[in-house]
């Protein structure tokens, strides 16, 4: 099945605009003696503002994204990496936020050319990246944005769109929400789950939860308590944070570089996770996009979600190494699922796992999918 195909073009006077409200940044004096302690630290943002300016090549990086094979129908955008083995698996690989389909680059060369990575050719994927509904250049649903509405459009992309009867899902954050409510709509067309955050049961009352699962959920409420400024923000006034974020360039880099590097296994150094061009990247398509708001839409619209039926689809957990999944017992996801075949702990990549650590997903997955290829 063809497809038109979609290219990224950052005009001249969009990017013109970018440098010069960055070059009239007003940085804010920092709260307290310790760097970041109190959100984005001023002399890390300041630095990168300059190479934003000044450093930072935009066109090349829009050059290879735009050697990629982009698409964007019914409103969806998504990028397709063709399998290179004999009978390459269908996966769609869902990011969450505050990320991009950028995330999931690396990992997808991996899956759908292992052979070139050392791996069996037999093992290969048929890769789809989506934006998320809201995200860049994907629109978004006339529906509530709930998981159960981005599962929808994403099996529509995988199903009608691209015509794929059966496929794969993986994910992390709002990407593995939608994963779970995939499995729980279309279990009829889901191979399998691969999670980096583990579902969590619509209700912990049956049987009562124990000693390790309240500790869990009691130390997941403390760490809000210091985490979960954004989230209430962008739940209760996106519209007023967003309005700050979409004048200023600086702003929007405060805010999601302080996620990066907060719930990265980077040691407190950003960038030996992320080089700047990379980061910059990101920054620079919310920017032309003019999307951060609506990727906000999914935190306004939670009170709509309802509660999840059980997922009966073979599920596979590779935990993410970040604050908020310390210590997650197994049978939290038992709970959530009837068919959990795979659960491994690596103790490092964090929030973004497929980009911090794409090896070692790429191998997470061709474990956990290999016995589903021929059922």
């Amino acid at each position: 099945m063809t497809f038109p195909p979609f290219r990224i073009e950052v005009s001249d006077k969009v990017l013109d605009d970018l440098r010069a409200r960055l070059r009239q940044t007003r940085f804010t004096a920092p709260t307290g003696a310790e760097p970041w302690a109190s959100g984005a630290d001023p002399d890390y943002l300041r630095k990168l503002v300059a190479y934003w300016v000044d450093g930072f090549d935009w066109r090349a990086r829009e050059a290879e994204l735009n050697a990629l094979s982009h698409h964007r129908e019914r409103g969806t955008h998504f990028v397709r990496v063709a399998g290179a083995g004999p009978d390459p698996m269908p996966i769609v690989l869902l990011h969450g936020w505050p990320s991009s389909f950028l995330e999931m680059l690396p990992l997808a060369q991996h899956l759908a050319d292992p052979a070139r990575f050392g791996g069996d050719p037999a093992d290969a994927f048929d890769v789809v990246i989506p934006s998320m509904p809201g995200f860049l250049y994907s629109g978004l649903p006339s529906e509530p944005l709930t998981r159960a509405a981005m599962a929808r459009v994403i099996h529509t992309l995988m199903t009608e769109t691209l015509g794929h009867d059966r496929y794969a899902a993986f994910g992390g954050d709002i990407g593995g929400g939608t994963a779970q409510w995939l499995g729980a709509l279309h279990p009829e067309s889901i191979i399998g789950l691969h999670l980096i955050h583990p579902p969590f049961p619509a209700s912990f009352d049956e049987p009562p939860m124990s000693p390790e699962e309240e500790a869990f959920v009691a130390a997941e409420e403390a760490y809000d308590e210091t985490d979960g400024g954004y989230s209430a923000i962008m739940g209760t006034r996106p519209d007023t944070i967003a309005a700050a974020l979409l004048d200023s360039p600086a702003g929007l880099a405060a805010w999601i570089v302080d996620k990066y590097r907060d719930w990265s296994d980077c040691g407190g150094d950003v960038e030996s996770r992320f080089d700047r061009d990379a980061l910059l990247t990101i920054l620079t398509l919310y920017w032309a996009t003019g999307s951060i708001g609506t990727s906000f839409r999914q935190y306004y619209d939670w009170p709509h979600n309802t509660p999840r039926t059980r997922i009966t689809v073979p599920t596979a957990v590779t935990l993410s190494h970040e604050p908020s999944m310390a210590s997650v017992p197994r049978s939290i996801a038992e709970r959530a699922c009837t068919n959990l075949h795979h659960w491994t702990e690596p103790r490092r990549g964090g929030h973004f796992l497929a980009w911090e650590e794409p090896e070692l997903m790429h191998n997470e997955l061709t474990t956990s999918f290999r016995p589903l290829r021929h059922p």
